[in-house]
């Protein structure tokens, strides 16, 4: 009996750094799975390189990887999401796109490490700091009996594992 294949869209505004990193790690550890995906409301066009050095050192692949608009994802031909989640809390106030096939979403808010000031080894710690919180949040998703949970519990399970304390 083969397992279900979900598929994940992380949204933030830019699709440069968090929601970049969170679609890289569950590609990574969930192969098989989950499919990841990543967009955002205002895509900057291009990834940032602190979280392309990132995901070098940690051996993940960098391939395909690209700065892209949501509205890809709301287009006919687009995959069927099984979960959206906001990981900016800029997002989380947008109007999104209706997504087919009425996916459950959930808001996972992390520090914008795009952002953070200092020397470029300060920053980079800033980055370290919230891809370690992004992979505990995918820890805790992965975990989730999703084939045992009813529609309800798991909402609610995903929007705790966005409150919870990392």
């Amino acid at each position: 009996m083969s397992r279900k294949t979900y598929n994940v869209l992380f949204l933030c505004t830019h699709n440069s750094a968090r929601s970049i990193l969170a679609e890289a790690h569950l590609n990574h550890i969930g192969k098989g799975r989950f499919t990841a995906y990543s967009a955002g409301s205002h895509p900057s066009g291009s990834i940032n390189s602190m979280t392309i050095q990132i995901l070098r050192q940690t051996g993940y692949t960098v391939d395909g990887l690209r700065s892209k608009g949501w509205d890809e994802f709301a287009l006919p031909n687009a995959p069927e999401m099984n979960f959206v989640i906001t990981v900016c809390d800029s997002a989380a106030g947008e109007m999104c796109p209706v997504w087919p096939g009425q996916p459950m979403t959930a808001h996972w808010g992390f520090e914008d490490p795009s952002q953070a000031k200092g020397t470029e080894e300060e920053r980079s710690r800033v980055f370290h700091r919230i891809f370690q919180q992004i992979t505990a949040r995918i820890q805790l998703f992965l975990s989730l009996p999703m084939e045992k949970l009813d529609a309800l519990s798991l909402q609610q399970r995903l929007k705790d594992i966005g409150k919870s304390k990392l």
